[in-house]
């Protein structure tokens, strides 16, 4: 069969081969073994009902294997024959040119260069799916090459509930992932639930098939390196010889060194697992690769003396690093954490003095014991990173749930009211005020076709539009429009394309629609050769409510809130996204957050310029107007210059109050 025969196929009508894992691919940690033998039932009747009746006595004694041996149900056999990659969007079957974009962008996701597990579909982040199991993306490519152009597709949790009527208008895919009952949104919920096949952990941009490998956060981390030096050093120093001390080199930290690079450092980035760093070693990620820590610390010791720029991956605890490199008078000018602490008790975050195998054999033969290891370890690293900011290293929190984590294995990381932590999040002292609150986000393009040039002639684009909106722009944001002008300029030499031909910067609300206005009147006048997809990272200034990392700079008492995310997705999906998601989970864990995204299809049409012109507009505004109700001074300035450009918006804004006046009231 044809590669476009078995996606119109979906579920084979021969039974498959059991097949065995590819040895040769990093794969999921076995899963705790939470179901009672009831449930284990439940779980294999709910996976089970995806096939004819005639193959269940066989599949049974499959998939009971499966959920014995790994935690959960993959169904290994049924992973297709053909290579998972973004192919030109020409070669999909589809009635629909926006069902093929979206096949594109599931297939990038899954693509064994981008994935962190792509046997079991997860993308990153040690648990972020884009399908729980293989039977619902078979279903899914089926229904997407048969979808017209006046059905839209229901996705709840991985699984395609299936093709509903509905218009030309509407988005044509909506996905729903880990929408949980509150009361049922504890880390214990996740595993059971999950292992029942009846919901998944989308994380971010994973769920949501908007993942564009470690590109995707190259960018962002860039910004907050850059950003963070700055605040450190002050304007104008070079961060040449200075250390970046973080953990983390799997699909979402592996952006790190190569971020170190460009913003100019010396980058030590430890990773516990063989398989992640020499990943990112052999793609060119990272510079150096150093499993030895006596090695580790005469090489970094020498490109401070030589004031180098280098990135170095240390196969080891990130623990012995921090402790080491205190003991030895290393002075580390920043540090931070990558490591999936969103996940800390299945393969998120791993404990010093295990190694990764060790680890892996008991958080699943006895998870309790492995708890107490990672909270022990926290408190260690906690204690060494105290002794470096007492040096003077200023250490952020990344977001991935760090020192909430610590905090709640008792390390000390509370500030003096026993309140606040004692360090920032990145988002309360870097991309809170310098980007989000002006709109600046991480605003990303697939081309379609496939084709570098295609790509190419679009950062030439972006580039070119951003430079003529920087003429007339005020002083506040003249930074981060700097900041991504020579971003994108230089982003071909870099290197940064794994999977699709990808692209992300940061801009506001008026760059974003410019540009992909640009792309829409290229693509209509052929001078790029095919659709291109838009979407973004939820990591943004609407998208995501997060008290801990994207919100965590929001001070009126409202960042436990999530009306922001569920307003940016409904809102999006009548003002012209072709698909839409929303998620509980992502980055700092399951229960702590609610995120959302979109793709958008651009095909050079006039409808193509109306619908992004509506949807962009809102989907940067929306979260500011509710970061400038906040009182956040940078939102009050960005919303009111938006009210002055665009006559149609008209945003509560609020008095502000003299503190003075409160004194002594209570």
């Amino acid at each position: 069969m044809t590669f476009q025969d078995q996606i119109r196929q979906g579920i084979p009508s021969v039974l498959p081969p059991k097949r065995e894992r590819n040895p040769k691919l990093s794969h999921a940690p076995k899963r705790k073994d939470i179901l009672s033998p009831e449930e284990k039932k439940l779980a294999l009747m709910n996976a089970l009902r995806y096939f004819p009746k005639a193959w269940h006595q066989e599949l049974v004694v499959d998939f009971l294997s499966e959920l014995k041996e790994y935690g959960r149900i993959y169904m290994y056999r049924f992973i297709p024959d053909y290579d998972i990659f973004a192919r030109p969007i020409s070669e999909y079957p589809a009635k629909s040119p926006q069902a093929a974009a979206i096949m594109l962008m599931i297939q990038n996701n899954l693509d064994p260069a981008v994935a962190q597990h792509p046997e079991e579909l997860i993308t990153y982040g040690g648990n972020g799916a884009v399908f729980q199991n293989w039977a619902q993306y078979l279903l899914t490519m089926k229904y997407l090459s048969e979808m017209t152009e006046e059905q839209t597709l229901h996705m709840y949790s991985g699984h395609p509930m299936g093709l509903f009527p509905s218009s030309p208008d509407a988005p044509r895919v909506i996905v729903t992932n880990g929408m949980m009952i509150p009361n049922y949104s504890k880390p214990d919920d996740w595993e059971r639930f999950n292992a029942l096949g009846v919901t998944q952990y989308g994380q971010m941009t994973a769920g949501s098939y908007m993942y564009i490998g470690p590109q995707g956060i190259v960018h962002g981390t860039t910004i907050t390196v850059m950003n963070a030096f700055r605040k450190k050093l002050g304007s104008g120093i070079s961060p040449a010889g200075k250390i970046f001390l973080t953990a983390g080199l799997g699909g979402m930290s592996g952006a790190q060194p190569k971020a170190g690079n460009i913003a100019g450092c010396i980058t030590i980035c430890a990773e516990v697992n063989p398989a992640a760093a020499r990943k990112r070693h052999e793609q060119g990620w990272v510079d150096e690769l150093i499993e030895n820590l006596d090695q580790l610390v005469k090489r970094v010791s020498e490109a401070k003396s030589k004031q180098e720029v280098v990135s170095i991956a240390f196969l080891g605890n990130i623990v012995d690093v921090w402790e080491r490199f205190d003991a030895e008078g290393l002075f580390v000018e920043l540090g931070s954490d990558q490591t999936s602490l969103h996940n800390p008790w299945a393969g998120g975050y791993y404990p010093v003095g295990l190694s990764f195998e060790e680890s892996n054999r008991m958080m699943a033969e006895n998870p309790e014991e492995f708890r107490v290891k990672v909270q022990e370890s926290l408190r260690r690293q906690a204690a060494a990173i105290n002794r470096h900011a007492a040096k003077g290293t200023y250490f952020f929190d990344y977001g991935n749930a760090f020192l909430l984590e610590a905090s709640r294995a008792g390390a000390e990381v509370m500030a003096e009211n026993g309140i606040d932590f004692r360090y920032p999040s990145y988002v309360q002292d870097i991309l809170g005020p310098m980007c989000f609150d002006y709109g600046f986000g991480p605003f990303r393009w697939v081309c379609t076709s496939g084709k570098a040039e295609d790509l190419r002639k679009s950062d030439q684009i972006a580039a070119g539009v951003l430079e003529e909106i920087q003429k007339t722009a005020p002083d506040s944001i003249s930074q981060q429009m700097q900041d991504n002008i020579t971003w994108i300029r230089e982003a071909e030499k870099n290197q940064l394309v794994v999977g699709s031909q990808a692209r992300i910067l940061y801009a506001d609300a008026e760059g974003r629609a410019k540009i992909a206005a640009a792309f829409n009147e290229a693509i209509a006048k052929g001078k790029i050769s095919a659709p291109i997809v838009l979407g973004r990272d939820h990591h943004d200034v609407s998208g995501t409510d997060s008290p801990y990392r994207e919100t965590s700079n929001i001070y009126d008492g409202s960042r436990f809130t999530a009306d922001m995310a569920i307003h940016n997705v409904i809102g999006d999906s009548f003002r012209g996204a072709t698909w839409v998601s929303i998620h509980n989970g992502g980055g700092v864990g399951w229960g702590e957050v609610i995120n959302g995204g979109f793709g958008m299809v651009l095909d050079g049409s006039v409808e193509a310029e109306r619908r992004l012109k509506s949807m962009l507009f809102y989907d940067v505004n929306n979260g500011i107007a509710r970061r400038a109700w906040a009182r956040n001074s940078g939102s009050l300035e960005a919303i009111q210059r938006e009210m002055e450009r665009s006559p149609g918006l008209k945003v509560t804004i609020p008095n502000l109050v003299d503190e003075e006046l409160l004194k002594g009231a209570f």
